[in-house]
């Protein structure tokens, strides 16, 4: 599920002009979405982590019902053939598990994160990465973005397979100029990409952070009370 973006504009737009509190441009608006998205995004993960924390609760369904439709399971991995690097997406937003395949005959095996410095720590047998205990670290590409290198490096037809979470895109209200008004462009705007069941948290987070742009603390502190509202009827 998703929500429209030009239905939260407009509701913003309705909210923060009914008392003439000032215009919110597509530029402005489009960064405010982006951060209001990734604010509430975030906040799931934080709110899975307070849920596994303490034992005595359960996880909330809904809550991961908003996490798994940006979940990712068993992508395989592009190899470098000369060190075993696998370059992730640039949209992961958490690496999961981490699979090799060294013997298609014997299936996957799990390989552990470990740091540079614990790479070669171990000169024992016993403990020492091999092909039933693969290790990986993490390396920052000059590109951009983040790899992994595995050990012992898979060479294909050797396969590596991620799980992972990606970050929502970029939500985008676009438009068209038409007598000096912009008018919305459904072909080429991105919808948020959260459930459904956030839109009054996008506008009412979005309008928080255009009350601070145009300097209407007034705007901002209401915004702030009606999101802690929705927070507290959620909980419930």
């Amino acid at each position: 599920m998703s929500v429209n973006i030009d239905r939260v504009y407009q509701k913003v737009l309705a909210l923060a002009n009914k008392e003439q509190r000032g215009y919110i441009t597509p530029q402005e608006f489009n960064l405010f979405a982006d951060h209001a998205q990734m604010e509430i995004f975030e906040q799931y993960f934080y709110d899975l982590e307070q849920f596994e924390r303490n034992p005595s609760s359960d996880v909330d369904d809904f809550l991961e019902q908003k996490i798994s439709a940006f979940e990712k399971y068993d992508q395989v991995a592009v190899l470098s053939v000369d060190f075993g690097d696998v370059q992730l997406p640039s949209n992961v937003y958490k690496l999961g598990m981490v699979r090799v395949d060294y013997d298609t005959t014997s299936g996957f095996v799990p390989a552990e994160h470990v740091q540079l410095k614990e790479l070669h720590a171990s000169i024992s047998p016993l403990t020492k990465w091999n092909k039933s205990r693969p290790v990986y670290i993490m390396i920052s590409s000059s590109s951009g973005g983040s790899r992994l290198r595995v050990y012992p490096y898979p060479v294909p037809p050797e396969r590596v397979l991620l799980s992972y979470v990606l970050k929502p895109n970029k939500p985008n209200w676009a438009y068209v100029i038409s007598n000096e008004n912009a008018l919305y462009n459904s072909s080429n705007s991105i919808d948020f990409e959260l459930h459904s069941s956030e839109e009054n948290k996008l506008v009412i987070k979005i309008l928080a952070l255009a009350g601070v742009a145009i300097k209407d603390v007034q705007l901002a502190q209401v915004a702030a009370g009606k999101e802690a509202s929705i927070t507290q009827q959620q909980k419930q």
